[in-house]
């Protein structure tokens, strides 16, 4: 399986602008410049939220295998993935999900989350640290 995106961009750093579009057409001509990714003010997404949007699926996707392979069906399971960006870097992801699961309980969800930071796709390949943190309502 490949998975296609892309981006195309005019001008310079500073007063360029660009736009990304993906396979699927969710993003479509979908606007980023310098003021969408360091200032704020103007419509447009960033490679960092991007990011934080694709580990928050990834994780949440894997908590919900993890929870299924245990014969556990989720009522509802919400991540936020919060990028940390210092200078021109990157520094961690830290991950807060809540989830509802009926049959377990909040150890035993917190011990799912932790396999999931470990071993989702998004996760393995960053080399920084990744972090989470599980807010379990029964």
């Amino acid at each position: 399986m490949e998975r296609t995106a892309k981006a195309h961009w005019q001008g310079n750093f500073k007063e360029g602008k660009g736009t990304l579009g993906t396979q699927s057409g969710i993003l479509k001509e979908t606007n980023y410049s310098f003021k969408t990714r360091f200032e704020e003010g103007e419509k447009g997404t960033n490679p960092e939220e991007l990011l934080g949007a694709a580990h928050a699926g990834c994780f949440t996707m894997s908590v919900a295998a993890i929870l299924t392979k245990k014969g556990l069906n989720p009522t509802s399971l919400d991540t936020i993935a919060t990028v940390t960006v210092e200078g021109l870097s990157i520094t961690s992801v830290h991950l807060s999900i809540t989830g509802a699961v009926p049959g377990i309980n909040a150890d035993e969800f917190s011990a799912v989350t932790k396999e999931a930071e470990k071993n989702c796709l998004i996760s393995k390949i960053l080399n920084i640290p990744v972090t989470s943190e599980a807010h379990f309502i029964g």
